[in-house]
């Protein structure tokens, strides 16, 4: 699924030129994979954020959200995305737990048949939903609820991303049941001040392969729901 580029050219810090720098950027970084290069010069990241921060949205960094969430770093972004990519082409079902903004519900749609998204904070997932179909991204899913359990209905998925830091081995074990063979899960883990992100392939029913790919920092999982 595409974002036609044409409705989001514009001038100053929504030109091309600028995104385009940024895509130069995460090439020196080692972000190799193409396809995922182009959804990040495709997507346009200054709408997932506040107007106050909108010249900022082309840098590579995190910024706040609502609900004292985050937008990923760009960087991060790329890597996770590739990372459950690996050559797989375009994935069947991918669970992204952690709407947040939108803004990697977005990357990802551009890679899957179907993407699941799940979100706890009923108010961001309107939001974020309201812009993704805005820019006519029709081939998401959404749920309000806790991610702590995955998507257990729709499982096995070709790829699990998290976009919060998980603090227990319940939810990563739970989340690796999920995968179908040959399936991947990138996920955040620890306190946050040695988190870890970990890339886990299903390699047969009952072997996984857990590889270390990146020290991050991310919001911690919270369990629960939230109406507001």
């Amino acid at each position: 699924m595409s974002i036609d580029d044409t409705r989001i050219e514009g001038i100053g810090i929504t030109s091309r030129k600028v995104r385009e720098k940024l895509i130069a950027e995460l090439q020196r970084q080692g972000i190799t994979d193409q396809q995922v290069l182009n959804a990040l010069l495709t997507v346009p990241r200054h709408l997932f954020v506040s107007d106050a921060l909108a010249h900022r949205a082309y840098e590579n960094t995190s910024l706040p959200i609502s609900y004292n969430q985050t937008i990923s770093q760009p960087y991060i972004v790329a890597l996770m995305t590739s990372s459950v990519l690996l050559d797989a082409g375009t994935l069947k079902k991918t669970l992204e737990i952690g709407t947040g903004s939108g803004y990697q519900t977005a990357i990802l749609a551009q890679f899957s048949n179907r993407v699941y998204t799940l979100e706890r904070i009923k108010g961001l997932q309107d939001s974020a939903r309201q812009l993704l179909e805005q820019l006519h991204l029709k081939n998401i899913v959404y749920s309000h609820r806790d991610g702590v359990d995955g998507w257990a209905e729709e499982a096995p998925f070709d790829a699990i991303l998290v976009t919060a830091a998980a603090w227990s081995n319940v939810m990563v074990e739970t989340l690796k049941t999920q995968l179908k063979t040959g399936g991947r899960l990138v996920i955040p883990f620890g306190p946050p001040n040695n988190q870890q992100l970990h890339l886990i392939t299903r390699k047969q029913q009952d072997a996984w392969e857990d590889r270390v790919i990146a020290r991050v920092r991310f919001v911690p999982v919270l369990s629960g729901i939230s109406m507001s």
